[in-house]
């Protein structure tokens, strides 16, 4: 149901004073209890809550403690969580931060490490990202999902912080048409610093309010720079005002919305593999160019619909249902998208056509890539999709080489090797 919710309070009791940073209210039973959660994250676009996908974030605490973290507002979430749904739980707790004192304040450690269930409200990220990273909250955020398997999920704001690069509004929000016309626009702040670590969004950048406005440009910017400024095998999530994404602990996201009653969509956008040479002209003040032929983004567009029927896989980031491929591209600054093709399945390494007597495997109890066949003999070079070169260490073996990559583990890579038999160079994908 689209409604706003304007909670009750149902308990007055406000801990906090602004001289420790916080306030807190309770809704329920105000002692902890301890249950198994069911794991997953919930990405929601805005706007007001989808109440099904509000139930299967619920349904994930299995009966335990809800906390709502956030910087502004107060306790909407409350009532909404605790007793609108119909799903059992606890109780929900609802810590405002007022600022940055409360990251370092025993009882939000204490209610953090007694969730099931932690949700992040909507309004500025730059909040979040300026009182939580590189402190405990972030540190036992972090434990909670790796060591306790709690749900996590998070609307506007809070959806924006759950990738493992993110837009994090430091400077100011920015448009679509100002990102596209300058990819380093001073509102186009993307980190890619470590914050939170959440299952499958390692190498994802997240963008909300899709609809409204239209903000397939600016996101295609913001994984354009992630590409560009760091090498990485770039993803994309975005959801619409109404929709949610829920992801699974096995990686199956189902998209919920109202569709068809609505026009309600997620997108799960990935870099084209196989147009690996990255945007063609991404320099300040410049409108951005990363076209390859209309090829250069890979978009699964999803309807969400009430049942969260229609799925997409982000273990290959190729299986889905319901939805349909789109390419994406932009050109001079002007973003374009048509009807696609499935993306191609480029998960370890796209080999060259020449070397079909040689073969390319990667070995991850060494952390190395083995290539048998080459005749010495031979010499390997890694680069980047900038033409950096990576520093590589080349292993003789037993009929061919190992070759190990040091550094950052992310993003593509191209290795070249000179050999008897000629030249040839294959794409990786680093694990």
């Amino acid at each position: 149901m689209r409604h706003l919710c304007l909670s009750l309070l149902l308990i007055a009791g406000i801990h906090g004073l602004l001289a420790q940073g916080y306030t807190t209210w309770i809704t329920g039973n105000p002692n902890s209890i301890t249950t198994e959660p069911l794991g997953g994250v919930c990405l929601m676009g805005g706007a007001t809550e989808n109440d099904e996908a509000m139930k299967w974030f619920l349904q994930r605490a299995n009966g335990g403690d809800v906390l709502v973290l956030r910087a502004s507002g107060s306790n909407g979430y409350n009532n909404y969580f605790y007793s609108e749904l119909g799903v059992t739980i606890n109780r929900v707790e609802t810590i405002r931060f007022d600022n940055a004192t409360a990251a370092y304040v025993p009882y939000v450690h204490q209610r953090i490490q007694e969730a099931e269930a932690i949700w992040f409200a909507g309004g500025d990220q730059w909040n979040y990202v300026n009182y939580w990273r590189d402190t405990p909250v972030a540190t036992l955020i972090n434990e909670a999902i790796q060591q306790r398997g709690i749900v996590i999920g998070g609307t506007s704001a809070g959806m924006a912080i759950l990738g493992g690069a993110n837009f994090t509004a430091q400077v100011s929000s920015v448009t679509s048409a100002q990102a596209l016309a300058n990819p380093y626009h001073p509102g186009v702040t993307v980190s890619t610093q470590p914050f939170l670590e959440v299952p499958y969004m390692e190498q994802v950048v997240t963008d909300t309010h899709y609809d409204n406005p239209d903000r397939r440009g600016r996101h295609t910017v913001f994984m354009a720079r992630t590409l560009a400024d760091h090498g990485w095998d770039v993803k994309g999530i975005a959801s619409e005002e109404y929709v949610a994404v829920c992801v699974d602990p096995e990686g199956i996201a189902r998209v919920y919305g109202e569709y068809p009653a609505f026009q309600d969509f997620a997108f799960f956008l990935q870099v084209n593999c196989l147009e690996p040479d990255g945007p063609e002209t991404i320099t300040p003040g410049i409108p951005l160019t990363w076209h390859h032929g209309g090829q250069a983004v890979k978009a699964y567009r999803v309807p969400g619909t009430m049942q969260g029927t229609h799925t997409f896989d982000l273990n290959d980031w190729n299986t889905g249902s319901g939805g349909t491929w789109q390419s994406w591209s932009v050109q001079n600054g002007t973003f374009m998208a048509m009807a696609g093709d499935p993306a191609p399945n480029c998960i370890t390494a796209t080999e060259d056509p020449s070397s079909e007597d040689v073969r390319l495997l990667y070995d991850g109890s060494t952390e190395t890539w083995v290539l048998r066949g080459p005749r010495p003999p031979f010499s390997a070079m890694v680069i980047d999709l900038l033409g950096r070169p990576v520093p590589t260490e080349v292993i003789p073996d037993e009929g061919g080489l190992r070759v190990r990559l040091h550094g950052s583990a992310h993003g593509l890579r191209i290795l070249t090797v000179r050999s008897a038999d000629g030249v040839r160079s294959w794409m990786l994908s680093a694990h």
